[in-house]
């Protein structure tokens, strides 16, 4: 992959947008509209397997279908094309475009605090970015594409 498009995939914060959930062209969008797709109408069997095969799972098929759906509804361009859909406190794209970096370790500030992340994401985005500072964006990046990110 070129640097560009690893750019592209890569928040300033070093999360792999492609693999998270609220990305519109990520593996997650695609394998839930599959699988909605694949499951058609289920709804009215999932009642009907209840006493039919005597599984109390199919009780919670409204709950599973309603995540389903918004697994396949996201909307999130990445990162670097869109506001962070899921850390609202999230400040790290805009200082480092202030500070006219493509990623946190490259500022003369960092670490910072001004990242606005809480102690555990916060702790995820330091092991990260020094990852990527000790052995580069790419190794980084061919570390981590294949993997899942939760």
């Amino acid at each position: 992959m070129s640097h560009n498009n690893i750019l592209n995939s890569l928040g300033s914060c070093g999360i792999y947008c492609s693999k998270c959930f609220a990305y519109k062209d990520g593996i997650i969008k695609q394998l839930s509209s599959d699988l909605k797709e694949n499951l058609g109408n289920f709804d009215i069997y999932a009642e009907r397997f209840v006493n039919l095969l005597n599984e109390a799972v199919f009780e919670k098929y409204p709950d599973f279908k309603e995540m389903l759906n918004h697994f396949s509804n996201v909307e999130c361009g990445g990162c670097r094309k869109d506001e962070c859909k899921l850390f609202v406190d999230c400040k790290v794209k805009q200082c480092s475009k202030d500070h006219l970096v493509d990623f946190c370790f490259e500022c003369s500030e960092f670490p910072c605090t001004q990242h606005g992340f809480d102690e555990h994401l916060e702790k995820r985005w330091l092991t990260i970015q020094n990852k990527m500072k000790e052995n580069g964006v790419q190794s980084y990046f061919n570390e981590i594409k294949d993997i899942p990110r939760y």
